[in-house]
């Protein structure tokens, strides 16, 4: 079976710490890999790296072809058919090309047809409808789909076409990062039962439900070490607590020693000063011709000592393990006059004449943590928009409590364009609180100065949610909150919550973090129009 191999691969962004450093891996072709590490540690530019897209030093050597996914299609205006067709291999190419060479009929052309046929059979052009018929029924999509055009199609069934069509081509290695953010609770566990039936891809998610479900290996990038480990996220996370759990004890006794050193290095710092002092005499004319060449011995004895010292303080420090320690953050939610914050009945909501969800009725109360759960197009946001005070047109009650201050996390982060200090600005944020929250959240200090359209979609809604944290409320309305967001930072994110319990309203994917942190489930029934 193919193999995948990293050597001595080096990689840095201009004017930056590198990113990967001398990095030597192996991976296995019918591995399902799921890669993970803190936002802004590299796992986006080791895809692109094995697609060619980035430069590198080192070598990665493999036969297999990576895809990347999604897929950036050009031409949406055919029908969804043709579309994946095309992504699997150049059908249309190919029988375009054969028919003529068919017209031509030259001894020629028929050589070169047999040419193309043998690509076309050797990639299954012959039944490619109907093993993707029999994939798309995996993903609960109707093979009807196959006859609309590709641009009228949802989000979701795109992507689920783009999934069926990739694993259906030949010696590829397919690259996931983060693809199903935006997929509602049902569409993410189909789409994890089909990826758990398929091998031979490398999953980036944060999700730690999805990892556990899907992947056979973990490939975790570190602080300062990059390792591959057998079993899936709870595997991996078993192993790195115990081995924290002794290496927390080696680091101390490390610290211990190093301190030890420092002290001996400034002992004999402090040596060396003293005997250079003798050169001045005490009371008496000194032979400062001898005094001076002993006194030149002792100082460069003392600095050849320092010197060692100092060598085996950075030896001792180097050892130091890869802990990833989670800090502490602060929350200070407000006390509300009143025990009920929100009061909803009947509540309906449209857009012009189309009505997005009807018939809900729910109320926050002091404490509270709701989420609030449904399909994809279900009005979900659209509550949490008319509770922050948007223009939508309701029908039914909805009463919001005089005087609420609310601190809110948007769902869509595409605006976020100006500097950090000029976001902190707008938001009327203490930006040293920003600042400080984010470093807990190990969001790294040189992007402080970065225009945030420059920063990925992770970092961008760590802001948004270090932002409301910074923010003392009564109400917390937050709307996907953990888009991109990494592993750590979420449970950092959960344990910050359940050890201050604000009222919380939000809307959330990823099932581990709804179940910790639920205290209610509000279910938006979806509504289809007739």
């Amino acid at each position: 079976m193919p193999q995948i191999y990293l050597k001595e691969v080096s990689f840095s962004y201009i004017r930056s710490e590198p990113v990967f450093d001398r990095v030597t891996l192996q991976i296995d072709s019918e591995w399902k890999l799921g890669l993970i590490g803190r936002n802004g540690k590299g796992k986006t530019t080791l895809l692109k790296m094995l697609t060619g897209e980035l430069e590198y030093s080192g070598s990665i050597e493999t036969t297999l072809t990576f895809d990347y996914f999604p897929v950036n299609i050009d031409n949406t205006d055919g029908s969804s058919l043709e579309v994946v067709r095309n992504l699997i291999a150049p059908f249309t190419q190919w029988e375009k090309e054969m028919q003529e060479l068919l017209d031509d009929g030259s001894i020629d052309a028929l050589s070169r047809f047999s040419e193309i046929n043998e690509l076309y059979t050797a990639n299954d052009g012959y039944e490619i409808e109907q093993l993707l018929e029999k994939e798309l029924s995996k993903l609960d999509v109707p093979k009807e789909v196959l006859n609309r055009p590709f641009h009228s199609l949802s989000s979701g069934e795109k992507l689920k076409l783009q999934l069926a069509g990739l694993f259906l081509k030949r010696n590829h290695f397919v690259l996931f990062d983060e693809p199903f953010s935006h997929l509602d609770a049902e569409g993410r566990k189909k789409t994890a039962q089909y990826l758990k039936n398929k091998k031979g891809f490398i999953l980036v998610s944060h999700e730690r439900d999805m990892l556990d479900e899907v992947v056979d290996h973990v490939l975790s990038i570190n602080r300062s070490s990059i390792e591959i480990q057998k079993g899936n996220y709870s595997t991996w996370q078993r192993n790195k607590e115990y081995r924290d759990g002794f290496e927390q004890d080696e680091n101390e006794k490390l610290g211990k020693e190093i301190n030890k050193m420092q002290i001996a290095v400034r002992q004999t710092s402090q040596w060396s000063e003293k005997v250079e002092k003798t050169k001045i005499g005490h009371g008496r004319v000194p032979d400062r011709g001898y005094i001076g060449h002993k006194s030149a011995k002792m100082m460069a004895r003392s600095k050849a000592i320092e010197k060692r010292q100092t060598k085996a303080i950075e030896e001792k420090s180097a050892l130091l393990k890869d802990i990833d320690k989670n800090v502490e953050i602060v929350l200070k939610p407000l006390e509300y006059v009143k025990n009920q914050l929100i009061y909803a009945e009947d509540l309906s909501i449209s857009y012009a004449e189309k009505i997005v969800c009807e018939h809900i009725s729910f109320s926050v109360q002091k404490g509270d943590r709701i989420a609030l759960t449904g399909k994809n197009g279900s009005g979900k946001s659209s509550i949490l928009k008319l509770i922050m005070g948007e223009d939508i047109t309701y029908s039914g009650t909805l009463r919001i409590g005089s005087n609420m201050i609310i601190s809110s996390v948007p769902q869509d982060i595409r605006f976020f364009h100006q500097s950090l200090r000029e976001y902190a600005q707008s938001e009327k944020t203490d930006e040293s609180l920003l600042k400080s929250t984010l470093t807990k959240l190990d969001f790294d200090r040189t992007l402080f100065d970065h225009d945030m359209d420059k920063l990925s979609d992770g970092q961008k809604k760590k802001i948004a949610v270090a932002n409301s944290l910074s923010k003392q409320a009564h109400l917390y309305v937050w709307d996907e909150p953990l888009n991109g967001i990494d592993i750590l930072s979420r449970i950092q994110i959960e344990e910050l919550l359940l050890e201050y319990e604000p009222t919380l309203l939000f809307i959330e994917h990823d099932s581990r973090f709804c179940e910790r942190i639920a205290t209610k489930t509000v279910n938006i029934s979806y509504f289809a129009p007739v």
